[in-house]
């Protein structure tokens, strides 16, 4: 949560590659601590590692929305989810396989993965570098090709600049201060898009509970299936049968062909209703196997939402913005995610054991669901009556950005600078 808000700065002023090779130290650095450390110490050092690990992946979605054009978005959004997911889906079955039949202890899992992580770094030094980034390195004027200034000059055409006789110091925080500033002054009105703020929202509110779930289910499988015996122990399978499963759902979402504008709240409470169900399934259940069925389809009906969301949004927006809303986002659902941890499973908080902690957050995703499901019913009610009062297309807040794409600009948008018309 610390090191998100720099990292995220230092991605783009530095033009993402350099970040995206810190990233990949960090995990080395994170795994050596993991397999040479002996005290406490080492441990949390690993885990600061492994937080800067976290928050560079900010860069990696920057990174790909920087090179392609927005008509990509959606494909490219469901491309790169499954790519994440089937290297998940590998390295369990991998595992998985090592422990089962060839007894492999889990310190040497870890001496593979640094292996595996060291080849990654080396292919993060081959990833060709952006030559713009979307908030500091932007060109002042057009490119001999004919390509346009950045398109935050031209959602605020005419600023005035400071003067010259400001000291160096103070020009130089103009310089870097004012897109910042600018950046903020848009999210502001961002926030009044009803499209975007539902799916921010669904970002920063599920993407808390799916963590949570991820990060403890494992001590939920120790107390249901308690074993000493590793070979009898499938969690690797399981993170390759849910990470499958879950690819697969996000390579489908990619080409789903639904009027999300409308049917977003609906979808999404369907979606999470079904994620509680399962959830409240984990806790009350004594047969592991059941747990492991329930995780494999938590997990893939929330991957089937992630491209979605990463569409809706990334459409949405300039390029500029992009990169800041998924920080701000992944920066939100982080303090959440914090929070509620201190609250229900820390000793400082309730310090709750791992089944009630699991009914604390089976009543997280049911409410989330009746407020989703309340969202629909009020979205439906609007255009019933918004079809009874007159005959022309779907109000612009009900568009997604798609349906808005061949619309032309009127004065009703020009308050939102920052979103596409």
């Amino acid at each position: 949560m610390v090191v998100l808000v720099p990292i995220f700065l230092l991605t783009d002023y530095l033009r993402y590659k350099p970040v995206l090779v810190l990233q990949s130290l960090s995990y080395l650095s994170a795994w050596l601590l993991l397999i040479f450390g002996t005290d406490v110490l080492a441990m949390q050092f690993m885990e600061f590692f492994y937080g800067i690990t976290m928050a560079a992946r900010v860069a990696y979605s920057s990174y790909i929305f920087s090179l392609i054009s927005p008509a990509r978005y959606q494909r490219m959004a469901s491309y790169s989810r499954s790519s994440v997911l089937m290297g998940v889906f590998t390295s369990s079955v991998l595992g998985q396989i090592c422990v089962t039949v060839g007894k492999v202890p889990f310190a040497t899992l870890n001496s593979i993965s640094l292996g595996f992580m060291a080849f990654g770094l080396v292919l993060a030094l081959f990833l060709k570098r952006p030559r713009r980034s979307l908030f500091f390195n932007r060109p002042r004027e057009p490119v001999c090709n004919g390509a346009s200034p950045s398109e935050l000059d031209q959602m605020n055409p005419g600023k005035a600049k400071p003067p010259e006789g400001k000291a160096k110091w103070s020009l130089l925080a103009v310089c870097r201060d004012s897109t910042l500033v600018r950046m903020l002054m848009e999210l502001g009105a961002i926030v009044r898009v009803p499209q975007l703020r539902l799916w921010s929202l669904w970002w920063v509110l599920n993407f808390t509970g799916y963590y949570l779930i991820i990060y403890y289910v494992h001590i939920l499988w120790s107390e249901v299936n308690p074993t000493t015996d590793s070979s009898k122990v499938y969690n690797g399978g399981v993170d390759a049968a849910s990470t499958l499963l879950g690819a697969i759902t996000s390579f489908a979402a990619g080409f789903a062909k639904i009027r999300w504008a409308l049917w977003s709240e609906l979808v999404i409470g369907s979606v999470t209703v079904l994620q509680a169900g399962l959830v409240l399934l984990m806790y009350t259940t004594s047969n592991i196997w059941v747990c492991y069925v329930s995780l494999v389809l938590f997990r893939g009906f929330h991957q089937f939402l992630v491209p979605i969301a990463t569409f809706q949004i990334a459409s949405s927006l300039t390029k500029e913005l992009c990169a800041l809303v998924f920080g701000v986002n992944t920066f939100l659902a982080t303090i959440l995610k914090t929070i509620v941890t201190v609250v229900v499973a820390d000793k400082r908080g309730l310090g709750l054991p791992v089944r009630s902690q699991f009914r604390v957050y089976f009543g997280y995703f049911t409410v989330l669901a009746v407020a989703y499901f309340s969202g629909a019913v009020y979205t439906a009610m609007r255009h019933c009556r918004q079809s009874r009062l007159q005959s022309i297309p779907l109000a612009n807040e009900l568009r997604s950005p798609t349906e808005m794409a061949e619309k032309r600009p009127s004065s009703e948008d020009d308050g939102i600078t920052g979103v596409r018309d």
